[in-house]
């Protein structure tokens, strides 16, 4: 039993997963100290106010509300856990676009334009095929896949310019996503979808319930009552399976990898490097795409086109969520929902103490960049390697060796003759 632990220890995937552990842990107690701080110094929290704001913070997905006395209760939350499956599931999918990126040695900053496109080009199909004479569920998949490849055509543009041009993708990501900032609120403010029928929502987009398009619940709804879960956190976790089974289980993924590996030598080992850096950031752009979809396809949510003077944080978010996960992509389902949670503790903390949602956002800060030394907390799980070889395994001197004979092919110089 001892051995086996031992050699579970001494693999790198468990060094990776207590590192990203590590970098949680910190990053929570950090935020509790800073929740009672804030409390010790505000005269309408005080010590049992900032005591409720740490417990919030470690367990209010759980939190249902307070009782009559006044006093916080904890239980099982369908409401709560539903709306946290919601939001995870496009930080899954971002998730997932940032990891794969790196898996194939580049950075994928570019996710929040991807983003917009899938957003635009979903929205845009979902609302603008007629209801009234193309099935509901057709148009449903008609703009989830339009969403997804307007994602990746628009993340083949980094990846283009990167393999010709050997110009960094995180310029050319940065880039993008400016253009298609300023392209989707151009498309918007001209088109026939804006909300006309709210006088006060003229900058928003009509939810895709308008029409009747809409992702499927699954019955997910009746296991979370009152929560906006849908279908698409399978979908997502389908998804993430799948990108899996690509990276490690196939040809082109090992393709991909040896790229992000070493360019050079996979050119010089017959890999077509250029093809599979394009390649790589249309995966890529198709998940972060993807990922706008289905969350504007819930038809929970509005879109606010006016004068976009902000990328969408979903598409940033996915960085610390294929940090925390190593880039696994099964581990990215935890850590997407890992973030998702920390976003439904911001909002109890909100509605139910007297601290602000934005605690949260100094947890996640301090998570991401604790995230970003992983290879530090690694090195130091490690500790320091002893390089000296012990004596029972120190190699035999020349001396020490009999000659070979002389009948043989190595006395005779080796070549056998």
């Amino acid at each position: 039993m001892k051995g086996k632990l031992s050699n579970l220890w001494a693999k790198d995937s468990t060094k990776s997963v207590m590192a990203s552990l590590i970098s949680i842990v910190i990053g929570m107690v950090v935020g509790g100290i800073i929740i009672l701080i804030v409390g010790l110094g505000n005269s309408n929290l005080g010590l049992s106010g900032a005591l409720e704001g740490i417990r919030l913070v470690f367990g209010g997905l759980f939190s249902t509300g307070r009782n009559a006395a006044g006093q916080l209760t904890f239980g099982f939350n369908p409401t709560s856990v539903g709306n946290m499956l919601f939001r995870a599931t496009p930080l899954i999918l971002t998730g997932l676009s940032v990891a794969v990126a790196f898996k194939t040695g580049l950075f994928n900053i570019g996710a929040p334009g991807q983003y917009l496109m899938g957003t635009a080009v979903s929205l845009m199909l979902a609302l603008g095929i007629p209801s009234e004479t193309v099935p509901t569920w057709l148009i449903w998949v008609i703009a989830f896949v339009g969403g997804s490849l307007a994602g990746a055509l628009w993340g083949c543009i980094p990846g283009l310019v990167k393999a010709f041009l050997n110009i960094n993708e995180v310029l050319a990501c940065i880039m993008t996503n400016w253009i298609a900032a300023n392209l989707v609120t151009w498309i918007f403010d001209g088109s026939d979808f804006r909300n006309l029928v709210e006088n006060t929502k003229s900058g928003y987009i009509y939810k895709t319930t308008y029409n009747g398009v809409q992702t499927a619940k699954l019955g997910l709804d009746k296991l979370f009552p009152n929560s906006q879960v849908n279908g698409g956190i399978i979908i997502a976790i389908v998804i993430a399976i799948l990108i899996y089974i690509l990276m490690n289980k196939t040809t082109l993924g090992y393709e991909l990898k040896a790229c992000g590996a070493n360019r050079h030598a996979a050119r010089y080992a017959g890999i077509a490097d250029k093809r599979n850096i394009v390649l790589s950031m249309a995966i890529a752009g198709a998940l972060s795409g993807a990922a706008a979809s289905l969350y504007y396809l819930s038809g929970n949510t509005e879109f606010f086109w006016s004068t976009y003077q902000t990328l969408p944080a979903t598409g940033f978010n996915g960085i610390p969520v294929a940090l925390l996960a190593a880039s696994n992509p099964i581990a990215v389902i935890f850590t997407g929902c890992f973030m998702s949670m920390l976003d439904i503790v911001g909002l109890q903390m909100t509605n139910l103490t007297a601290y602000n949602e934005y605690i949260t956002d100094v947890i996640i800060a301090v998570i991401v960049y604790l995230s970003a030394f992983s290879l530090v907390i690694k090195m130091l799980l490690n500790g320091r390697k002893k390089h000296k070889i012990p004596a029972e395994e120190e190699p035999k001197t020349a001396a020490a060796d009999p000659l070979p004979d002389k009948g043989t092919a190595e006395g005779k110089g080796g070549d056998g003759v």
